[in-house]
């Protein structure tokens, strides 16, 4: 019987979970839309400079030494743009998917900062759509069978031993 309830309780924290999904990964790919949208104005600045001077992206970072905050600066920029194009390849996998193929594409919500900001504004709530139940119901059953899992194997060392039914005289 408490076997029942505690896999009954991890079915249902499971689906609590998982029915957010569809809802936090708009939020999400709303946010990485934004992100882009900004570095690309940065992306967009800097190769406009550089090619005021007749130098493209690589020949202005190459210039951009002799001192420690151009150096930096330059080490800033190379990271700026290697995180264009990542959240640009995110956001071009993502953009118009359903929640289902925002699932599939999982390893797509990789930034941490967006992440961050996401759940930050993110408020929970019941969805009553297909999705949401759909999620919702996958996490039960995978709930329900981990938390059963577990129970029964720290239970394991715990049960008596059934007799066989022979007794050795």
């Amino acid at each position: 019987m408490i076997l029942r309830a505690l896999t009954l309780v991890g079915g249902l924290a499971g689906a609590a979970t998982t029915s957010q999904f569809p809802e936090f990964s708009q939020q999400y790919a709303q946010r990485l839309g934004g992100a882009v949208d900004a570095l690309a104005e940065v992306v967009a600045d800097f190769d406009a400079s550089a090619l005021a001077v007749g130098l493209d992206r690589e020949g202005a970072l190459a210039q951009m030494q002799g001192t420690a905050f151009l150096e930096r600066r330059s080490g800033d920029m190379t990271a700026t743009f290697a995180r264009y194009d990542r959240l640009q390849a995110d956001l071009t996998a993502l953009d118009g998917q359903g929640p289902f193929m925002r699932a599939y594409h999982l390893s797509r919500f990789s930034d941490r900062d967006i992440a961050q900001a996401a759940w930050s504004a993110y408020q929970p709530a019941l969805p009553l759509n297909f999705a949401g139940m759909t999620f919702g119901g996958v996490g039960f059953l995978l709930g329900a069978l981990v938390c059963g899992l577990v129970v029964r194997l720290l239970a394991w060392p715990f049960r008596r031993r059934r007799s066989t039914g022979s007794n050795p005289a």
